[in-house]
């Protein structure tokens, strides 16, 4: 089977998931999760038209010729309703956010008044019809749809929800991700230390970038070189929505999930992606599992999961934004390159004055795991390149966690 090119195989990986079904959760559990309906307005809000700021509702017309001195008629704070008509020479001092009496089409700031006495006022300057009002209906009409099917919950989409009293809503269901890892070279997190085994990053690495979508994955452990203990535990794997195998997807001859897998009633779509690191990527699927083959190199199968993984669970959790956020960047240092493959180069971000430079975090082996720790992005090195020169604008996906800097980043 040939190669896929990294967009072939995405696009092979979604005709084979869609969005799960809905379940109905509480507005407090609703953080990150993705609507599976239309939200719409119970009122209109403001309700009527308000002040949008401290100061006095006045008649736009009275202060054509400012300065101009008013009789204040009333007070009215927020949550008031007025009792009183405006007319000529007349205004109201009036709250942020309180109703606009009749007669009155305009607000003057308290900064731009002057007190004459306890019931008039100076009007130090004039203003059009509208100035400082909110209208009725700004933020919402009864009936509007503010939030549709797709929108994910965050926490200003809360607020919304709050404010049309959505006290539960239904969403998308979240995948049940089950990971395992397979290999005699392995060493468990409770296993004695064993200088010539290998640790099991890779459960735990996939297990937290599972997690940093909201999913709670299970670990189902290691299992051995030996077919019939590795029957057994992708059995248990195959009784989720997703399930994740890292390792024993090569070609040797010890190499038996392929086998296993497809005995189970797997059908497998693809072995191969022309991606470094990571080709010995396979997908397959049932009626009810979508199961990815990760290759078991931790930086390798941690790439894969940023490229293909992710995007296949938040397509299940029915959002329509797939993808890492990608920024341009101007590269510190050539880079070699043989084409042929998508390359992922990770990288660290600092910017100056023209925007963000691409530095590499060092080594690039699929096996160093801290070229992944230190790394703020993957750089996207096109699979028909000979290489990138110091300077070349470049594109790095930024990896999840990376959306905070050190510094404010504008000038006030």
């Amino acid at each position: 089977m040939e190669h896929l090119h990294v967009s072939a195989a995405q696009r092979v990986i979604f005709e084979s998931v869609t969005a799960l079904g809905a379940e109905t959760v509480k507005l407090e559990q609703s953080l990150g999760r993705v609507l599976a309906e239309d939200i719409r307005a119970n009122r209109d809000l403001p309700p009527y038209d308000v002040s949008a700021m401290d100061g006095f509702a006045i008649r736009s017309a009275d202060v054509v010729n400012a300065p101009a001195t008013l009789e204040i008629i009333e007070d009215i704070k927020a949550g008031d309703m007025p009792t009183k008509t405006v007319a000529a020479g007349q205004c109201a001092r009036i709250m942020t956010g309180a109703p606009m009496p009749l007669g009155a089409d305009a607000v003057i700031r308290v900064e731009d008044t002057r007190e004459v006495s306890a019931t008039s006022v100076e009007i130090g300057k004039s203003v059009k019809p509208c100035n400082d009002v909110r209208p009725r209906g700004e933020n919402m009409f009864s009936g509007d749809v503010v939030l549709t099917v797709g929108t994910e919950i965050t926490p200003g989409v809360i607020g919304v929800l709050a404010t049309v009293k959505a006290a539960q809503m239904n969403v998308f269901r979240r995948p049940r991700v089950a990971i395992l890892s397979t290999g005699n070279e392995l060493e468990g997190m409770d296993d004695p230390v064993d200088p010539n085994k290998i640790p099991n990053s890779n459960s735990y690495a996939l297990m937290a970038q599972v997690q940093a979508l909201g999913i709670e994955p299970v670990l189902l452990g290691i299992a051995r070189d030996d077919p019939v203990e590795l029957e057994q535990y992708l059995k248990r794997g195959l009784e989720y929505d997703v399930l994740l195998v890292s390792g024993g997807t090569s070609v040797g001859v010890h190499d038996y999930v392929r086998p296993t897998i497809e005995k189970l009633g797997v059908q497998m779509k693809f072995w191969r992606v022309a991606i470094r690191p990571g080709h010995p990527l396979a997908f397959g699927s049932t009626s009810k599992t979508a199961v990815f083959g990760l290759p078991g190199n931790p930086v390798s199968s941690m790439v894969c999961v940023e490229e293909f993984v992710v995007p296949a669970l938040r397509r299940m959790m029915g959002n329509p934004r797939l993808y890492r956020r990608t920024v341009m960047a101007r590269l510190a240092h050539p880079i070699k390159m043989r084409p042929g493959r998508t390359e992922f180069i990770r990288v660290q971000l600092t910017r100056d004055a023209a925007g963000y430079i691409a530095s590499s975090t060092g080594t690039q082996s699929s096996g160093v795991l801290l070229s992944m720790a230190k790394a703020d992005g993957l750089l996207v090195v096109p699979s028909d390149s000979n290489g990138l020169v110091a300077g070349e604008q470049v594109t790095v996906q930024l990896l999840d966690g990376t959306v905070f800097q050190d510094e404010i980043g504008f000038r006030e």
